[in-house]
Order: structure tokens, then sequence, then C-alpha cells
């Protein structure tokens, strides 16, 4: 089974590998977790400060159908203010050691630090997914690259703070094309294997509605880049724009746009309720299996 619709003009990636795990992209869709160990984010902001309930929380991900667990320590909704390396550590870093004493599942942490990527790596992390696409911290490059950990490169204008004040384009999608191309560069002079890359067009940051319903309908665009995709729309507030309903109101339009990115070119899909998620990727799958050969 193949994804017709993906792998057009590109040929799949074949596999990210980390330590003695692989992710083979092609034949079915990833499904990352959200944990946000953090007071303020958007939809679930507070609910699992608590160490233990995040663990927990990870874990019924685990079994409801996640192969990556997401776990971040800073919001990074719009407007959002940072906070330092230090105090995220003291966030994450219990629940990244919680989950992977008790799985070997994916983990993922969402951070541009690089010391919170240097101590996340070194309690088990194999993913740092940066939403600034290595802008905010210049050693982040040289950490990732001296870690085996796979690297999410996210597009974004200036800072959660500011990001929705920036989105004026030239055109959308050409202008992420051309920040893709300077920031896969940018990681391969660091020394990070071009196979431990994953994109990510950053939906909803620093992007218009319009401009965010534009990146779903042509994200096989970025297939040509030849690295994994990766498409983070659950709850967000392009599909409220729409719907007109709060962030927990927002399941079934996130279905619909999780189906959609699946069959316009994404990989990996980060949502917050994976055991309805689940359900549309393999729905999602099987239709696209039905366009192809046989």
């Amino acid at each position: 089974m193949s994804f017709v619709a993906t792998c057009q003009p590109r040929a799949c990636p074949p596999a990210v590998t980390v330590g003695n795990k692989t992710m083979h992209f092609g034949d079915r869709a990833y499904i990352m977790g959200v944990v946000n160990v953090t007071p303020d984010s958007f939809s679930d902001g507070g609910k699992f400060l608590d160490h233990q309930h995040a663990i927990d929380h990870a874990m019924g991900m685990v079994d409801a159908g996640a192969d990556i667990i997401d776990i971040g320590g800073e919001s990074t909704r719009p407007g959002a203010d940072p906070v330092d390396a230090q105090q995220e550590v003291e966030r994450v870093l219990p629940v990244i050691e919680g989950v992977r004493n008790q799985s070997d599942v994916w983990i993922s942490v969402d951070t541009y630090k690089s010391a919170v990527a240097a101590a996340a790596a070194d309690a088990g992390a194999d993913i740092i997914n940066d939403i600034s696409g290595l802008g905010f911290d210049e050693d982040l490059a040289d950490t990732v690259a001296d870690t085996d950990t796979a690297l999410v490169l996210m597009h974004i204008r200036k800072t959660p703070k500011s990001m929705q004040k920036d989105i004026d384009y030239d055109d959308v999608v050409d202008d992420i094309l051309g920040y893709f191309h300077t920031r896969v560069q940018r990681a391969e002079r660091a020394g990070i294997s071009p196979e431990r890359v994953i994109l990510d067009p950053g939906i909803g940051f620093g992007k218009t509605v319009e401009q965010n319903y534009r990146l779903l309908r042509e994200l096989n665009t970025f297939a040509q880049l030849g690295h994994p995709l990766l498409v983070g729309t659950s709850r967000k507030s392009f599909i409220g724009a729409v719907i007109d309903k709060p962030p927990q109101k927002r399941l079934w339009g996130t279905a619909a746009t999780v189906a959609c990115s699946l069959l316009t070119g994404a990989d990996i899909v980060r949502v917050h309720d994976v055991e309805q998620m689940a359900d549309v990727v393999r729905t999602a799958e099987a239709i696209a299996a039905m366009g192809g050969p046989g």
C-alpha cells in the first residue's frame, strides 16, 4: 500500500533512523501526540503540569495509537511569552524520563533551546522539534549534530509573541520553500544528516486563515524537497475561524484537516486527540490505497 497522492512528484522518503528505531514513510502515516507541560498553552494549558499526570496522559496516547509523544515545556501560542531554559528543563525532563522508563515510543521535545535539547537527548528524547527552524538559538544545530536525534525544522516568522504581526508574503508557498532550502542547508553545514531532517510548514505560525488552508491544499509542493513532512493543525484557530467553536470543540474540524493533510502529503500528523485521529489516519490511508495500483 502506498500514498499515490503523497508520493508524487517525489519518491517517498524511505526512513528516519535514530538509534535502533526507524520510521519508514510511504506505507503509512505516523501520529504524534501532544503533551504540553505548560500553564498557558492555547488548548490544554495547565492540565498536565503535574509530572505524573503528564506521564499517564502520554502513556494513554501510546495505548491509543500514538507513534511519537511530543513533550513541550513552553507555550508557542500566538502572543506567548518565552520561559528560560532551566524552567523548561524542569518541566519536561521528568516527563521524558517517565515515558522512556515505560516505553520505547519515539519521544520528541518541542524546544528551540540548545540547553533543553541537550538535556532532553540525554534523558532519552529521539527528536528535537524546533519551531524556529534553527532561527532562535545559534547553538542548536551543533547540539543536534552532536546527539543521535532527528530534527524538525518548522517555518515561522519572528517569534510566537509577534508572529501574527508579520503575515505579508510575496507568495506563502514559494516563500516557505525558500526558507526550507536555507534551513536544511544550515542543518547540513552543522553536520546533521539529511536523513534526520523533517519539515513542518508551520500551520498557524505567522499565517492568515486563508494562507493556512492554502498550505493544506498545496502541501505536496514541499514534498519535492525530499524530506518527511509533519503537519500540526490540531484545534488551531484557523479551524475555529470556519466553525466558530473554541479549541476543545474543534475535534471534527481537526479531523477534516488531518484527512486532507494526509491526502496532500503529510507523513506525520501532530494531534491532541490521538484515539479519534488514529481512526481518521487509518481511514485516510485506506482512501489513498484505493487510488493506487491493484
